[in-house]
């Protein structure tokens, strides 16, 4: 009973101190577009939202499209006026004219070419023939990759676009020649990617409103279905590329997350009681949800992970306020929940629902909301400083550093009244905090020792190379064997004489 007051009196000061900190605030005008639009914004755009980022994109690829018109045009009458004044040979300049002109032919295609060019007319009929005739029939690349989720998924959109009757048609032939362009497309950047999809769905969505007169509810289950055909059998090209750098920002994530495994919920001032069993429960679902987003091949669903893990949060804030969870109160712990969890490929999946997600359930919704909020959430662990968590800068580096831990400077700081049972329990989670920096510590040496080992072995073998090269091994022939003495061919091996018996005179 008295361990019992004990802990609830000394939970009761850590409520209130934490009444007198300073919490994570966002207010939610922030996360709103930049542009003023009323749809959600996203730090991957700028603050913008995915229709106010693309106008803004469009505008600038448009600049820069222009000031390369007005260079190679610069260019072209330098050119002109240096051929003009040139004393060198006709044959000469007009091979070098001709060099430029090419060069700048060049330049102006290559700068001029957008995305919305997979979806136009081409101006060469036979190609367009080829291309709708390569559509129809199903690319023998990606039917070799096709695995059993691809095949199960495909099965599903045809029997989905049954109910459409012949818009069903319609859209599975856009599809499939969207599947077969990007599968022709593979040397464009993943923003060119990301840019093709996007206009893929604003042209199917807005064919199925005005050509189709599809209803809105409709439309949205369509969407959803498409998005979750094409993404299923593009994932493995589009997710991660080697051509980002998606897997170094994932890296950077996980070790910061890791060096932060120090922060307590006091810090952040979360509202969370996990000694509340059916808070801690809801605290583990959370966690599990926003791992299990990895997991994942459609954008859709890895926003519907995110936003199971946002409502359980809100639950577990619920439960221990006994009253509905703010926003405030809603953001300090989702990133507690994502420096618990330690995500895996945390910025990749960002990027991949960035790129590749129905904008519109970014731009609005509960799902464009959670995500928001989970990409701030990111963005200040990422920027994470002793301002931030109400400590000194002295603190933040001893913490950071492993050369204590909050745990113990709390034990340290009790009363003489406190039970010694509590003591004992900050004792042990401290030991266990120092034993698991040890733990990472030999892991890392080990890691050290295993790059010396072969660092070692690669040198020596590269040592024994250059020896070989240098002195090349010579097999000579093998030499006569020597006949035994006895044998009667002693003459041929130049053997003395036999002795000869001597008679001594007595």
């Amino acid at each position: 009973m008295v361990l019992s007051l004990t802990i609830f009196s000394l939970n009761r000061k850590k409520m209130n101190l934490k009444s007198e900190r300073r919490g994570i605030h966002v207010d939610q005008s922030e996360l709103l577009c930049k542009k003023g639009c009323g749809y959600y914004g996203n730090p991957a755009w700028q603050g913008f939202c995915s229709k106010c980022w693309r106008e803004e994109y469009h505008k600038a690829r448009q600049k820069q499209i222009q000031e390369d018109w007005e260079l190679a045009e610069r260019l072209q009458r330098e050119e002109e006026e240096a051929y003009a004044s040139s004393q060198s040979t006709q044959g000469a300049q007009s091979l070098t004219f001709s060099k430029f002109e090419e060069k700048k032919t060049n330049e102006k295609t290559r700068k001029v070419t957008t995305v919305k060019k997979f979806f136009t007319a081409s101006s060469r009929t036979g190609a367009k023939k080829a291309e709708i005739q390569e559509a129809k029939a199903p690319s023998p690349s990606i039917n070799r990759q096709a695995s059993i989720e691809t095949d199960r998924v495909s099965k599903e959109f045809i029997e989905f676009l049954k109910t459409y009757h012949k818009p069903g048609q319609d859209i599975y032939k856009q599809c499939k020649l969207f599947l077969d362009t990007m599968n022709h497309k593979r040397d464009l950047s993943i923003e060119e990617q990301s840019e093709c999809a996007q206009d893929f769905y604003q042209n199917v969505a807005e064919k199925l409103q005005t050509r189709w007169k599809v209803p809105p509810e409709k439309v949205e289950k369509a969407m959803d279905q498409i998005e979750k055909y094409i993404m299923t059998r593009q994932y493995k090209y589009v997710f991660c590329p080697e051509t980002t750098d998606d897997e170094k920002k994932d890296l950077a994530v996980q070790k910061r997350i890791r060096a932060l495994h120090w922060v307590t919920p006091q810090m952040l001032c979360v509202p969370v009681n996990e000694e509340i069993p059916e808070v801690s429960d809801m605290v583990v679902k959370a966690i599990t949800d926003i791992i299990e987003m990895d997991s994942k091949r459609v954008p859709r669903d890895k926003l519907a992970c995110i936003t199971k893990c946002s409502k359980h949060i809100f639950n577990a804030i619920k439960i221990t306020k006994n009253e509905p969870a703010s926003a405030d109160d809603f953001l300090p712990t989702l990133i507690y929940i994502v420096l618990k969890g330690n995500p895996p490929r945390l910025q990749s999946n960002i990027q991949y629902i960035t790129r590749f997600c129905n904008p519109s359930r970014l731009m609005t919704g509960e799902d464009g909301y959670y995500f928001t909020n989970l990409c701030c959430a990111v963005a200040f662990i990422e920027k994470l400083d002793a301002q931030s968590l109400n400590l000194s800068q002295e603190d933040f580096d001893r913490f950071m550093t492993g050369q204590t831990s909050p745990k113990k400077q709390e034990s340290d700081s009790f009363s003489p009244d406190v039970c010694l049972g509590v003591k004992q329990m900050y004792k042990n989670l401290d030991l266990l905090s120092q034993l698991n920096e040890r733990q990472e510590r030999i892991v890392s040496e080990a890691k050290k020792l295993e790059k010396d080992l072969i660092d070692w072995t690669d040198g020596i073998t590269k040592e024994v190379q250059d020896i070989v090269e240098k002195y090349p091994l010579e097999i000579k022939p093998k030499n006569q064997a020597l006949a035994a003495i006895d044998s009667e061919n002693v003459e041929n091996d130049k053997l003395p004489p036999p002795l000869q018996p001597q008679v001594y005179a007595g």
